[in-house]
């Protein structure tokens, strides 16, 4: 499925001739669990008052949200490649007025956790079971809102909060160590009150699933989850490279990524 997801990523894209694939790509393992695995969630009643909530708080990365949610049953898998055009509900960036499962309209980065910390403080205010999700990338990670969010989120031990951080490494300028590091991130939320879970590779399925898993053990303190990841995995020379981050493939580089995600495919079929 996630390989599933990296072809509609591409798709979407190269029809938008626009759009972010390369931290789109890098999330699409961790976008598969939650959709699929870990989340409360029905396609058929996406406003069930009792489901999970998701945040992207990296909503440039809305390529991956979408394509997960149209293969998870939201809407049909054709309409991927309206992505960005003219009254298409694929906005560039997530917009909740126009499509269904999406629980919080995102982009401006910094500001999506402080959604998240607010539905999870609401969930324990009125006594409900539901969990609270967001995705953050690591360059986000600079913004100062990041750090009033968690410290929030932390003196009101919001144990029903998971704040999953995209480490690719990589953001719009190039390497995050060398525009402003916000290593190390694990500490740093740590100091700020939650239980840390690194993950050594974000692209490996049993690697998340053990993370998610830990999470729902823990007590009085929210969880941040720090995956490491390959920024464009899954197409070859989309892969580690900074250029990637806000840039759509043209008709041959479509063509080369389809083959190679194809190839994926069937290798998987096989086993």
């Amino acid at each position: 499925m996630a390989n599933q997801i990296r072809k509609g990523i591409i798709e979407g894209t190269h029809a938008a001739g626009a759009g972010h694939p390369g931290g789109s790509l890098s999330s699409a393992e961790v976008f598969t669990y939650l959709y699929f695995e870990e989340m409360n969630i029905d396609p058929a009643n996406p406003k069930d008052p009792d489901r999970d909530r998701f945040v992207l708080s990296k909503g440039h990365t809305a390529p991956g949200l979408y394509a997960t949610l149209a293969n998870r049953g939201y809407f049909p898998v054709e309409d991927l490649k309206t992505l960005r055009h003219l009254g298409s509900k694929l906005q560039g960036h997530p917009s909740m007025q126009y499509l269904p499962g999406l629980d919080m309209s995102s982009g401006s980065l910094g500001q999506g956790i402080s959604a998240a910390v607010g539905m999870a403080l609401s969930a324990k205010i009125n006594h409900k079971s539901y969990r609270v999700y967001t995705l953050l990338g690591d360059g986000e990670l600079e913004e100062g809102q990041v750090w009033e969010a968690s410290m929030f989120a932390a003196a009101k031990k919001l144990d029903n909060l998971v704040v999953i951080v995209d480490n690719n490494g990589l953001q719009i300028d190039g390497k995050i160590e060398d525009v402003n590091s916000p290593y190390p991130i694990d500490e740093k939320f740590a100091a700020f009150g939650f239980h840390v879970i690194n993950v050594e590779n974000g692209n490996d399925m049993g690697q998340i699933d053990a993370a998610f898993k830990e999470a729902r053990t823990v007590k009085g303190q929210p969880t941040a989850i720090i995956m490491k990841t390959v920024k464009g995995k899954g197409v070859s020379f989309m892969e580690n490279q900074a250029g990637w981050h806000g840039k759509a493939p043209n008709d041959e580089q479509y063509a080369v990524a389809m083959d190679e995600l194809k190839k994926v495919e069937e290798k998987l079929c096989r086993k």
